[in-house]
C-alpha cells in the first residue's frame, strides 16, 4: 500500500480540531480508495489545499468542511469529532 493510501499511523490529540480533521479526512479518503487528488476534485478543492489539510497546516473554513464531508459522504460534524481510541 502506497504512503498516500496508508491509514493513520495514531490517534489525533483530542484537543487539537485540526489534527482530529487531519485524521478523519485521510482515514476516510484511504477507506474509499481515493488519492488526495481524487478527493480534491470530488471536493472542488485543490489537491495541494487537501494535503495541507491532511498535515494539520490550515484553518479550514466550515464551507470547505461541507465540501469535504459531502465528497466523502459522511456528516460534517463527525470530521470534528475525537475518535474513541
Amino acid at each position: 500500500m502506497s504512503a498516500k493510501l496508508a491509514r493513520p499511523s495514531s490517534f489525533p490529540d483530542p484537543t487539537n480540531l485540526r489534527d482530529v480533521l487531519a485524521y478523519w479526512i485521510r482515514l476516510k479518503r484511504v477507506e474509499k480508495g481515493w488519492s488526495q487528488e481524487r478527493l480534491a476534485m470530488e471536493s472542488e478543492l485543490d489537491r495541494t489545499y487537501v494535503s495541507a489539510i491532511e498535515r494539520s497546516r490550515w484553518n479550514v473554513s466550515l464551507s470547505n468542511i461541507e465540501r469535504l464531508a459531502l465528497a466523502l459522504d459522511v456528516q460534517a460534524w463527525s470530521l470534528l469529532k475525537p475518535p474513541e481510541a
